[in-house]
């Protein structure tokens, strides 16, 4: 039988805020500014970095279950960034959902 790992620690969140900051510093865009589609990934980076931002911010005063979905959140959007083809993931299947 399996452990089941049913607690957010800060460890597991400190992992997951790190992990994010990585895939955002790591996915470069792939339109040149100006384009429809750099603005369409403007609107997604702005949504990855506010629910980071809003991660840290309940992570700082323990609240970790929102904490801990907020930073699922903005991995998503930078995600979807990559498998939109609006940002490169430099073939990272660790950080991202490739193409």
């Amino acid at each position: 039988m399996t452990d089941i790992n049913d607690k957010i620690s800060e460890e597991k969140l400190t992992h997951y805020l790190n992990l994010t900051k990585e895939a955002r510093k790591k996915a470069t865009p792939i339109h040149e500014k100006g384009t429809e589609q750099d603005d369409m990934l403007a609107v997604l980076l702005r949504m990855a970095d506010d629910y980071t931002s809003d991660a840290q911010h309940f992570m700082n005063v323990g609240d970790y279950i929102r904490a801990y979905g907020a930073i699922n959140y903005a991995h998503a959007w930078i995600d979807a960034g990559v498998k939109l083809r609006l940002l490169d993931g430099h073939g990272d299947d660790r950080l991202f959902t490739l193409p």
